[in-house]
């Protein structure tokens, strides 16, 4: 005969559940009631990892100081009234913020940068594996989240990634590296630039997203010394100084590229090369206008057009030819007036006196499209004008003289030796092939091409430091019509011994005035006769 069951009123199955219902509510209003102790409790193992911390990366020598300021402290907190009251109270609430619960963003990626990044990752295995790797870092049925140590995307785009390669991955080759950023620029979404940071002692990749550069800086006043000149603005992590800039209205701190001339540069010398309509000329051009506050300024405009008209019978502008024979006989008066300078230093270290004021004073010697008048020279049979910057370049250092050269890239060939083996501070400007950049510039870029190149857009590198990008502020021709007013005037009020310029008309009074009456300038008017020079 089967056994019946027992009743369910007879069974212990609900006093269990009771028993277990009991224990969580019991546990749970323990949690509310001893929260602040757990917090506090939190927060005090938080700050005791912290001071282990920052011990261990306290300097041996620096340690005892710092018991020793630590010790102090405590003894002034004893000796003021309610003093241990008053440190007990804030260690407590030091601790109970360092212990509350953090609500951070999410663990983990959406689904669709988890995608993202797990075809990054499968792209990457034909040019991270081995065969042979008997523990292989990128394998083909392998997830993305051992190779990237970290990531981080911005409107649904990849802006920052970190990852992992094998030790046996030949970082040390160019074209290894090449073929890998290439795939990374290509993953990651075409039209940004990145920039690729190769850690080879970790075996670490950094790429990052960079934004544009700003293109609404205008030609301006900038805080700097007497021998620093602004040649524009880069990334923030690639410089370690700012500058206050004016931009749509608003001012605000600007990395700049600064290049320092005079006595004490390593490269007191810039050469700058570009294709046509990229900004080698108003580089140039924002080079003579810093240079005017300080100092003289010769100029030799190769290509003729009046490009530096604005600067003619300015005080501060010793000359400005665009002439074969105005050309070489001002160059032949810097090579003169650089011997001169340093004769005088000469005798003045050797009597021990004073350097003379006109010679502290800085002079800069601009140069733009030199091969030019080199083309020139060679179909009249002239002596090349180039040669004649042979001295200003190599000793100007010492006689305060400064050498800025701008030309085409494609004309480059044509520059005399003296020139590309002295100008030490070179920039690039426009859009060229990365090849070309490093061949100007000596050195690789970090950073892959811009999709879209503003004028002004390249890149700079002083001496052997790094490759930065360049952006160079706006400084347009003045007595261009297609320059717009804002930059005119930016250009104008920064010129020395100009007019004042005229207040803004009225909304109102617009119609009522005038067509302004087109004057055409003349090369009369733009160039400086040869007379007017006082050659040495």
């Amino acid at each position: 005969m089967a056994r019946r069951p027992l009743p369910s009123i007879l069974s212990s199955r609900p006093a269990l559940v009771r028993g277990r219902e009991l224990a969580r509510n019991a546990a749970d209003g323990a949690t509310d009631v001893l929260h602040p102790v757990i917090v506090i409790a939190r927060g005090m193992r938080r700050l005791t990892a912290w001071a282990g911390g920052w011990w261990g990366r306290t300097p041996r020598e620096q340690r005892g100081p710092a018991l020793l300021l630590a010790a102090a402290g405590v003894v002034v907190v004893l000796m003021m009234p309610y003093g241990p009251i008053l440190g007990a109270a804030a260690l407590v609430a030091s601790a109970a913020w360092m212990g509350r619960d953090r609500a951070g963003a999410p663990a983990g990626p959406t689904e669709a940068e988890a995608v993202r990044l797990q075809s990054l990752y499968e792209a990457l295995v034909p040019y991270l594996s081995d065969p042979a790797d008997p523990a292989p870092l990128y394998t083909h049925d392998g997830s993305w989240d051992k190779a990237f140590s970290s990531h981080e995307f911005k409107d649904g785009r990849l802006a920052r990634l970190r990852l992992r390669y094998p030790a046996y991955f030949t970082d040390g080759e160019a074209d290894a590296r090449t073929r890998i950023e290439q795939l990374l620029h290509a993953k990651a979404g075409r039209g940004r630039e990145y920039r690729f940071d190769w850690d080879e002692e970790e075996n670490h990749l950094a790429l990052t997203a960079l934004p544009p550069l700003p293109t609404d800086v205008l030609a301006q006043r900038f805080v700097t010394s007497p021998s620093e000149t602004v040649l524009g603005f880069t990334d923030a992590d690639a410089v370690r100084r700012t500058l206050p800039v004016t931009a749509g209205g608003e001012t605000y701190d600007a990395p700049p590229v600064v290049w320092r001339t005079g006595t004490r540069s390593v490269e007191p010398h810039l050469l700058a090369l570009g294709q046509p309509g990229t900004g080698t000329t108003s580089l140039l051009r924002s080079i003579a206008l810093q240079a005017l506050v300080h100092g003289d300024v010769v100029v030799v405009d190769g290509s003729g057009t009046g490009e530096y008209a604005c600067l003619v019978g300015r005080p501060g502008v010793l000359a400005v030819e665009d002439g074969l024979l105005g050309a070489a006989a001002t160059l032949e008066w810097a090579g003169r007036e650089t011997e001169r300078r340093l004769i005088a230093v000469n005798r003045a270290r050797q009597s021990g006196g004073q350097v003379p004021d006109d010679v502290r004073r800085p002079l800069w010697i601009l140069v733009d499209r030199p091969t030019a008048l080199t083309h020139l020279a060679v179909a009249e049979g002239r002596p090349d004008p180039q040669t004649l910057l042979d001295v200003p370049l190599r000793h100007g250092r010492a006689a305060n003289v400064a050498v800025a050269v701008a030309d085409q890239l494609d004309a480059a060939e044509a520059l005399a030796p003296v020139v590309i083996a002295q100008t030490r501070a070179r920039v690039v400007l426009g859009s060229l092939a990365p090849e070309h950049v490093a061949a100007v510039l000596g050195a690789p870029q970090r950073t892959t091409p811009a999709a879209e190149v503003p004028p002004g857009r390249g890149y700079a590198r002083l001496g052997a430091g790094p490759v930065v990008r360049l952006q160079v502020p706006a400084t347009p021709d003045p007595y261009d019509e297609d320059t717009s007013p804002a930059d005119r005037a930016a250009v104008l009020a920064l010129l020395p011994g100009g007019p004042p310029l005229p207040a803004p008309p009225s909304p109102g009074a617009e119609a009522a005035l005038p067509d302004p009456e087109k004057v055409a300038l003349r090369k009369e008017a733009v160039v400086r006769t040869v007379a007017d020079l006082e050659l040495g």
